[in-house]
């Protein structure tokens, strides 16, 4: 599934956004926590079926407004074995919605490393001669910062798949540029990351001009958007940082092509905690969820257009 796919989800539903599934167990609501440790107890196994039933519900209220979902597997490792079973099921169940699924997984290592990772998240294992679907999911995040052949296998399994990849260039965190806009060379480092991401996909771009390996854009930093969305044409890019972290609307506009294309913005606590907010102790949850991913989609069309 390649961003071909997505922009096409993006240009049907005239939304370029994609709703964050990061749920800590105090984020869900606690009529859902009580019957989940109710039936599983107090521990990680609760606590999992908990966020479950809120990621399901969550996708219920959200399929037919965002093209995409983001579940970041941190929220679920940190739960062991019983919080990656349930990522899996998040998946799939997200998948059955027909919406767009990136996982956030920020891998990179080594090759054999890597594409032991790049079979775990996007093609499969092969036991036997027969290849079996782990976590299945259409796209992932990179750190690409070892260099090429940290991207190449998932560049590969991709290309198999006919899905796609998103590489940090630019992050939205505040230190960031504490190693990414370091000169080197001509360049700043996440110049050259993202020259190099763009260089080694080049025999990939798609009917909308863009290859199978994206960027990871910060929101926070609108300046550094604009120059690279000047630099890498072909590149998608995908854009955290809007809301909670700080970026605006007016930020993320710079990350789109003349046509309104070519970037996804990501919202993950301004969504799946709006509940927090209307005082009605989480019982209007997915109306709250869906109100906030309404908003956000407004607020950023009033500065994209999606031709």
């Amino acid at each position: 599934m390649s961003f071909d796919v997505l922009q096409d989800k993006i240009r049907k539903m005239k939304n370029p956004t994609v709703a964050g599934l990061d749920a800590r167990i105090e984020y869900v609501p606690e009529h859902i926590r009580k019957a989940a440790f109710a039936e599983y107890g107090v521990g990680r196994k609760g606590a999992a079926e908990a966020i479950y039933q809120f990621n399901v519900e969550l996708i219920d209220a959200l399929c037919d407004i965002v093209p995409a979902v983001k579940p970041q597997s941190a929220y679920y490792e940190n739960l062991g074995w019983q919080g990656m079973e349930m990522l899996e099921r998040t998946i799939a169940y997200a998948k059955s919605k027909e919406l767009f699924v990136i996982a956030d997984i920020k891998r990179g290592d080594i090759g054999s490393t890597a594409s032991a990772y790049a079979e775990g998240w996007l093609s499969g294992t092969k036991i036997e001669g027969e290849v079996f679907p782990a976590f299945d999911a259409d796209c992932v995040t990179l750190n690409g910062y070892m260099g090429s052949d940290s991207i190449n296998p998932f560049l590969e399994a991709a290309k198999a798949q006919d899905k796609c990849v998103f590489v940090l260039v630019k992050t939205s965190n505040p230190s960031s540029g504490e190693l990414q806009d370091l000169i080197a060379g001509d360049r700043q480092i996440y110049q050259a990351m993202g020259d190099l991401n763009q260089r080694i996909a080049k025999d990939t771009v798609g009917k909308y001009g863009y290859t199978i390996a994206g960027a990871v854009t910060g929101a926070t930093y609108p300046s550094d958007i604009r120059d690279l969305r000047k630099r890498l044409e072909h590149t998608f890019f995908l854009v955290p940082g809007y809301g909670a972290q700080g970026g605006t609307a007016e930020d993320v506009q710079y990350a789109f092509d003349k046509y309104g294309r070519g970037a996804i913005v990501n919202a993950s606590r301004s969504i799946m905690c709006a509940w927090q907010k209307t005082g009605k102790d989480g019982m209007d949850y997915q109306d709250a969820a869906r109100a906030a991913a309404e908003a956000m989609r407004d607020d950023i069309r009033q500065f994209v257009t999606i031709l």
